[in-house]
């Protein structure tokens, strides 16, 4: 027992290295006082620009996947070993939220559900991928693609899961899509007010059906 939980405690340092608040040292910044304030991949590219934020995405989605990894070392048992990856991920996930390095003050986490996934269920990562992108693509609206992206999950785990590990994924996946709606809770208080931030750039499906409709 004590191993095990020293690897979720792991999981916990390791998720609570922030590749925004990192990478930001190294060029002096704090993407903390700039924009929207989040510690997260999207406020990375909007005050940084893309490759800085390719290198937070990298940064996030390596670090929960480390962990799931180390882990399930060692583990002969499937459905134990999905167990404690399970929670080693959402500790990751909880550490990059409220990083012990960096004054609890870090991001919304759905890079780091990207990393928890691409272990353990990358077909669910794959979903979550395509939903962000068509809301993105269609409404500009990055907070609402994530939300509505776990929420996705709910379903996919419902109909697609293995039958031995379906009760497992059933939680997990309610679990991540109501933690990844209350770090979007601002998102969605803006969203009701009709003030949320679009990428209109962003909005290339969108663009290409008015062009259709045009014709």
């Amino acid at each position: 027992m004590i191993p095990e939980l020293a690897k979720i405690l792991l999981g916990y340092l390791i998720g609570s290295l922030s590749g925004s608040l990192l990478l930001g040292r190294l060029r002096g910044v704090d993407i903390r006082t700039q924009g929207s304030g989040n510690a997260g991949g999207t406020n990375a590219f909007r005050t940084q620009g893309l490759g800085f934020a390719l290198g937070v995405g990298f940064i996030d989605i390596g670090k929960s996947a480390l962990a799931v990894v180390l882990a399930r070392q060692g583990v002969a048992d499937a459905g134990h070993a999905l167990t404690l990856g399970l929670l080693a991920g959402a500790a990751a996930v909880a550490g990059h939220v409220w990083p012990l390095y960096h004054g609890f003050r870090g991001g919304k986490g759905v890079a780091t559900v990207f990393g928890v996934l691409l272990v353990l269920w990358p077909a669910a990562l794959g979903l979550m991928v395509g939903v962000i992108l068509l809301v993105l693509t269609t409404t500009g609206l990055v907070g609402l693609g994530s939300v509505l992206s776990g929420l996705a999950l709910i379903p996919v785990a419902a109909l697609l899961a293995p039958p031995e590990q379906r009760t497992t994924w059933l939680v997990a996946a309610a679990v991540t899509a109501l933690f990844i709606a209350f770090t979007h809770r601002n998102n969605l208080r803006r969203l009701r007010a009709g003030t949320e931030h679009r990428f209109e750039r962003a909005r290339v499906l969108t663009r290409l059906f008015a062009r259709l409709r045009g014709r």
